[in-house]
């Protein structure tokens, strides 16, 4: 979208990060958006009625699990999985669309729009609007559509009218572009639920503070299981939402080690990767100023990754942010490591986990047998790996599909 304007009014930023670099034609909207957050982020009724729908529709909290047999077999720290697959939907996605949900219907909207790329936070959308009873249409990159054919079905049983971006690259930062562009043509009755910590303000101040609830159950959960918090929270990062909740709590605690899994596709240093922190340039896109894999030129570059889910060519501003304040670290995994993470954790804890959370797990089994037997690693399982199981299988040379 090229007609970028800067609004200047007082708007929260991650040190040089974050803003609102929008088109004009969305300036009041999202205006309208961040006083209707600013106005019912602290209310009593709507944070009940959040916390009821995580608690009794989402299965709240999710189970903290201590991965024995993993940390007995690498041979290091204590292992503990913080199990976001086994939330409803499958995944951390549905945290932050309810949180976004509430704040669409009391700013009397009716239909849903929402971008995805493994199709997780597609589902999670389609569900709350039917839940609702509001409209819902979800723009998915065609190489996106294909590789997820399961969560594109699943959308569309739940009422989910899904579009197949045929646009740029055909994957995640197109379905971006093309939801943003759905939103500016109608905005009267229509909300944009963001499903990552990106994108202007509001949204990722929006994204922290849902999907929050990760980190402040493990907290509470780790001191109950162990009597001290964690020495290392490691999750993955394509555009942020899941990790960003699962360091919240613990940012000011400097004796937490936080580590940001990226995709490194190929390699870190070839040109296929989405390893964006640690290959990006600063620079403005999706209505942010923030770290992205773009050329000389300031035109962002193609990105690869086997996770649809981490295949973005940028990060979210407050991960941005705690890089430079060098809080947290972030690290590229390969597709093959991500893979081996994908069959040892089955095979090891008897769990299917969705491949963008393999990168951190493949991440835990190379960390913790250099850790003491006293220390404690929790690892988040952003989701559950049943619509990765087949592309999984073709990447092993099996054809599962008919």
């Amino acid at each position: 979208m090229k007609e970028m304007q800067k609004d200047t009014t007082d708007i929260r930023k991650y040190g040089q990060f974050g803003g609102q670099y929008i088109p004009e034609t969305l300036v009041n909207e999202i205006n309208a958006v961040s006083k209707a957050y600013d106005r019912y982020k602290n209310d009593p009724e709507f944070l009940a009625e959040f916390h009821d729908l995580l608690n009794n529709y989402a299965n709240r909290p999710s189970l903290l699990y201590y991965a024995e047999k993993m940390s007995k077999d690498l041979g290091g720290a204590k292992i503990y999985l913080k199990r976001e697959d086994l939330n409803h939907t499958g995944a951390h996605k549905i945290n932050n669309v309810i949180g976004q949900a509430l704040i669409a219907k009391r700013m009397g909207k009716t239909r849903l729009i929402a971008e995805t790329g493994a199709g997780q936070h597609g589902v999670a959308t389609a569900t709350i609007a039917a839940l609702f009873g509001m409209e819902c249409e979800i723009f998915m990159g065609k190489k996106d559509t294909e590789r997820q054919k399961l969560n594109v079905y699943r959308m569309q049983l739940l009422g989910a009218k899904v579009h197949a971006v045929t646009n740029g690259s055909m994957v995640l930062k197109d379905a971006v572009n093309a939801t943003m562009q759905e939103w500016a043509s109608r905005v009267d009755d229509t909300f944009y639920i963001l499903g990552s910590a990106v994108g202007p303000y509001p949204f990722p101040e929006m994204v922290h503070d849902f999907q929050s609830v990760i980190s402040k159950e493990s907290k509470q959960q780790i001191l109950e299981a162990e009597g001290k918090l964690p020495d290392m929270v490691v999750a993955c990062v394509g555009g942020g939402s899941n990790a960003i909740g699962s360091f919240a709590d613990y940012i000011d605690d400097e004796g937490v080690q936080l580590i940001g899994c990226e995709a490194a596709g190929k390699g870190v240093d070839t040109d296929q990767t989405a390893a964006t922190i640690e290959r990006g340039s600063v620079g403005i896109f999706h209505g942010m100023k923030s770290l992205f894999l773009q050329n000389d030129d300031g035109q962002i570059d193609k990105v690869y990754s086997i996770s649809a889910g981490l295949d973005y060519p940028g990060v979210g501003p407050e991960h941005a942010r705690l890089a430079e304040l060098k809080r947290a670290q972030y690290v590229g995994i390969t597709d093959d490591e991500a893979v081996n993470a994908f069959e040892y954790i089955a095979k090891t804890e008897g769990i299917i986990a969705a491949i963008e959370s393999c990168h951190a797990l493949a991440y835990v089994q190379k960390i913790a047998p250099k850790m003491s037997k006293d220390q404690i690693i929790v690892c988040t399982v952003s989701g559950r790996g049943d619509k990765d199981v087949s592309s999984i299988a073709k990447y092993r040379g099996v054809d599962i599909d008919d």
